[in-house]
């Protein structure tokens, strides 16, 4: 693909400076307190309403010269994901994430009309005290983004003040555009945009971070309308979209927040394409803008994910296939087909279930109706753990196969059951959460915060890790221990408590000779289904309890590579220090036949099971989708896996030479970005472990 220069050479600036990492690396580093400037003997969500107030007084502002959208979130305990107050020397309250705020009807309300329904809910005089202190907590929190919002205003008047020509005038623009909102509902394209980000950048300066959601249904309808009337033209609008993805980097530098596990992992996602609850594709304008800034820009700060289906628009596919084939892994997909269905069946009403997005990474919610968390479960280790492999385990006698499986499924019964006593007790811990609560519905209704049932749905996930791995050992030791009686079990647990020592040439006749999950094999996927079927079964039996509903998801997001820690060696031939499959794809290095064959293994599992979602991990090489053919090849790919009922994919574009280059030179590649799984960061601030679990992933060609 030719590369094609739209937006103007001050935005190409702008971003320039972006990526250099420069305001990342200036956050303020402010010790804001509640000792002295908070009444005494007051409740917990006013004393948090406090924490916002002083926030927004006396977190710095910065305004660039020339920027279309402002509003900054420029302190640095922020960044850690904390809220950036202290009480007798700590941090006073936990801040949240793996949400999407309900950004939707909050920027059709503003501000405003918020305040309307806080004040209506008080004059139905049936809250008890704790409901009163949250609305009127929710109340103090609206005051301080209306103080944030006009320390702007000041600080713009002041920049006029000091300012000639081209840039007192571009002040002057964004003076007149931020001049009625958040607080009012936005009337033109340009003030939905600067409305949104203000709203969504407040909640990151106050430590609490939020996807943004379906941001092209958002602002679609005030594009359409203001470009019918002539009030803006596309390269405008444009420039503007590109201007707020440009301030997405706000943290870009800064270091220390995530470990190992890169640069970008902020959970400040996005969803582009589907339907809306009616049905209708929602596909617009806003769509494609956004789709050439992301292609012309490389910012991998919002993370996209596209819902695509059976009837998604022609364009829309293959724009996301030339976007996908540049690289940097900013762009996945979801089949909108299955994750609806998928949500419906677990009892979703079809309409809300069409308004899905995710919590930050891929996981499935409502945004802005739901509270989320999700529970991890190593199911490779409890089979490790019942044949006996695992520390502190004994190795057992089954005299055949279905008895090992037999007991196999009830550790793991028991294992879930474990899990639904923890999500019996959890979300009722009622520590505030109130600027979270306030874009969450219910919460005003029911007179109740996020972590305390408020939101009309409460969830908590459990979700399976190493389950492809535990089929794959099921499937090897039924085919060698049982069936073709090459090893006795005994032997191969010893085989494998010594990590295969002078074991090497039965590991090397399995990972050899042996069919895995990811090669469209039927025993190999048919003994991964039976795993999964079984978990979903067992997680089944309580869907929801105590108002916490638990929708079933598979994930690791690199835990496999902590959990090598208590692993021992692999019954499908990989020994104790190699991380094993992540999310749901293929054990590296065993899907050895095409990137159609993995897809299809993946989708012969029954995902609309799966209401929380999963993920495929694909790697290609880019001599594959170079030119017009390789784009057509990837958007053929796109239409399989939308064809084959797949759930969400995402593909990093990129050569295992280049990735091994980047760790011997970093300095050369600090732009080169990679999606590790819902998030994408840039590969040199990933460290080696998490480098190598990129490099380790199967190239398909």
């Amino acid at each position: 693909m030719e590369k094609v220069r739209r937006l103007s050479d001050f935005t190409h600036k702008l971003n320039k400076t972006a990526l250099s990492g420069k305001w990342g690396k200036g956050l303020t580093d402010l010790e804001i307190t509640l000792d002295g400037n908070c009444p005494q003997n007051i409740s917990e969500e006013l004393e948090y309403a406090y924490c916002i107030k002083l926030i927004a007084e006396n977190a710095s502002i910065r305004i660039l010269p020339g920027e279309k959208i402002i509003g900054s979130a420029t302190l640095k305990q922020s960044a850690y994901h904390k809220i950036p107050v202290m009480k007798d020397g700590k941090i006073r309250f936990p801040s949240v994430s793996h949400l999407t705020l309900g950004f939707d009807f909050a920027l059709k309300m503003g501000y405003n009309g918020l305040l309307k329904d806080i004040e209506e809910r008080k004059l139905k005089n049936d809250l008890d005290e704790k409901g009163s202190n949250l609305l009127n907590a929710m109340k103090m929190c609206i005051e301080a983004a209306n103080t944030w919002h006009q320390r702007h205003v000041e600080a713009l008047q002041e920049l006029i003040k000091n300012s000639r020509a081209v840039e007192k005038c571009n002040y002057e623009a964004v003076l007149k555009n931020i001049e009625h909102i958040p607080e009012k509902p936005p009337s033109s394209f340009y003030e939905a945009a600067q409305s949104l980000y203000f709203m969504f950048s407040f909640q990151r300066l106050c430590g609490n971070w939020s996807g943004i959601g379906r941001i092209d249904e958002m602002l679609g309808g005030f594009l359409k309308k203001d470009l019918k009337e002539g009030k803006v033209s596309l390269s405008e609008a444009r420039e503007i979209l590109a201007h707020f993805w440009i301030k997405g980097c706000d943290w870009l530098g800064f270091e220390g927040s995530q470990g190992g596990s890169g640069d970008a992992m902020f959970y400040q996602n996005i969803i582009l394409g589907g339907i809306n609850a009616e049905g209708k594709d929602i596909t617009n304008e806003v769509t494609y803008l956004i789709l050439d800034v992301v292609e012309e820009l490389k910012i991998n700060e919002f993370p996209i994910a596209v819902r695509l289906s059976s009837k998604s628009p022609e364009k829309l596919i293959r724009r996301v296939a030339e976007v996908q084939s540049l690289g940097g892994g900013i762009l996945a997909v979801y089949n909108e087909e299955t994750v609806i269905k998928a949500l419906v069946k677990f009892g979703y009403p079809l309409k809300i279930a069409r308004s899905f997005a995710n919590d930050g990474c891929w996981e499935i919610l409502i945004p802005g109706k739901t509270a989320f968390i999700y529970f991890p479960i190593d199911v490779f280790l409890i089979l490790q753990k019942t044949l006996g492999v695992a520390e502190k385990t004994t190795a057992k006698k089954y005299g055949s196969f279905e008895k090992l499986y037999g007991a196999y499924k009830k550790n793991l019964s028991i294992a879930i059951d474990s899990f639904n006593r923890i999500a019996d007790k959890d979300f009722a811990s009622g520590k505030p959460a109130t600027l979270i609560s306030l874009l969450i519905k219910d919460c005003i209704r029911k007179g109740r915060g996020y972590n305390e049932r408020g939101a009309r749905y409460t969830v908590f996930s459990p979700h399976a890790g190493g389950l492809q791995d535990a089929g794959n050992s099921l499937h090897v030791i039924k085919s060698l221990v049982y069936d073709k009686k090459t090893v006795k079990l005994s032997g191969l647990v010893r085989a494998l408590k010594n990590n295969w020592e002078g074991e090497e040439q039965l590991r090397q006749h399995i990972l050899n000779s042996m069919e895995l999950y990811g090669n469209d094999s039927k025993p190999a996927d048919t003994m991964v289904k039976r795993v999964l079927d079984d978990f979903l079964q067992l997680t089944g039996k309580v869907k929801e309890r105590k108002g916490v509903l638990r929708p079933p998801g598979i994930s690791t997001f690199g835990r496999e590579i902590e959990w090598r820690e208590k692993r021992k060696a692999s019954a499908h031939g990989y020994r104790q220090e190699t991380p094993l499959a992540i999310n749901f794809s293929p054990t590296p290095g065993s899907d050895k036949n095409s990137i159609t064959a993995v897809i299809k293994s993946y989708c012969f599992m029954d995902l609309k099971r799966l209401p929380n979602g999963t993920a495929l991990d694909l790697k290609l090489h880019p001599t594959s989708v170079k030119g017009k053919n390789g784009v057509a090849a990837l958007e053929g790919v796109l239409k399989a896996f939308v064809k084959l009922k797949g759930f969400f994919m995402h593909i990093n574009v990129i050569d295992n030479k280049t990735l091994l280059d980047a760790q011997k030179h970093p300095e050369k590649y600090r732009g080169l970005s990679v999606r590790i799984s819902g998030w994408s960061a840039r590969f040199v601030t990933l460290n080696k472990e998490w480098q190598q679990m990129i490099i380790n992933r199967t190239l398909h060609k």
